[in-house]
């Protein structure tokens, strides 16, 4: 019966928030990652898009008035990580809080001695258990020009979003078995292994270096470059790359013509 309701809420949605075509046409404008993908891609996020609106609730704080253009914005690439997968694995939270800008929080940690401490913390964004998440909308504003850093707020969040599916934000989202398991960690941890020693080397990395403060943030990272830089996430973690492609079951390198030599030297075929 659940089931039932559900589908004719969805087909509901989709009719009654149809985003407008001018509106979709705009934010495919301002995020050139959406804007190469495939018609039928496009036509399902789109869908996507407006069931997300009509489940989720927007709130704006400090004073910030959350218009359409940001929602769907929002929306746009929240929707991304699981266009192939299913949107109930969002269903966990209802909110979504734009703050203007960064958020400054107050933070208690224990070091490796037992000692705790307290700060404050810069926050972009922030998605916790049950919601809501938090976004930064001057972050969010920027994600067309900061994509080709391998950056953006919304996928991060959202990735935390499904990684906490199981109950524990720790770089591993549910698995089908315990080898799927033992074999998302192995291709993981070398990788967050080998951006710690670019950067404790000073080297230039490929990855926002945010990933070295653990596998719970190392995912979410790598997450973003897979979908708003995946060229450059293939070039330097093939492997890495083979198994984010797994399993949001997404090649968006292969949209790209210059890919093709890559991903013929992995052994896939575009």
């Amino acid at each position: 019966m659940l089931s039932w309701w559900r589908r004719w809420r969805d087909a509901r949605a989709r009719q009654q928030r149809a985003i407008p075509d001018e509106l979709w046409l705009d934010t495919l404008h301002r995020l050139p990652f959406l804007k190469r993908r495939p018609l039928a891609d496009l036509l399902k996020l789109r869908e996507d898009c407006a069931v997300f609106l009509d489940r989720h609730e927007f709130h704006g704080a400090g004073g910030l008035v959350v218009t359409d253009e940001m929602a769907v914005a929002v929306a746009a690439q929240a929707c991304l990580p699981v266009l192939h997968l299913d949107l109930a694995a969002y269903d966990g939270f209802v909110g979504i809080v734009l703050h203007p800008a960064e958020v400054r929080a107050q933070r208690q940690w224990v070091d490796e001695d037992g000692v705790c401490h307290e700060g404050s913390e810069e926050l972009a964004g922030e998605a916790m258990p049950g919601g809501p998440v938090m976004l930064a909308w001057s972050e969010v504003a920027a994600s067309g020009e900061t994509a080709e850093d391998g950056y953006n707020v919304v996928v991060h969040e959202f990735v935390h979003v499904l990684d906490m599916l199981d109950g524990e934000a720790d770089g591993v989202p549910p698995q089908p078995h315990a080898a799927a398991r033992r074999h998302w960690l192995q291709v993981m941890e070398a990788a967050h292994a080998r951006l710690v020693r670019q950067v404790e080397a000073g080297e230039p990395t490929a990855l926002d270096p945010y990933g070295v403060h653990g596998l719970e943030e190392f995912f979410p990272v790598a997450s973003e470059a897979f979908f708003v830089a995946p060229e450059r996430l293939l070039d330097h973690e093939p492997a890495l790359y083979a198994l984010l492609s797994g399993y949001y079951r997404q090649d968006p390198a292969a949209l790209a013509p210059a890919a093709a030599p890559r991903l013929r030297q992995i052994g896939r075929t575009p």
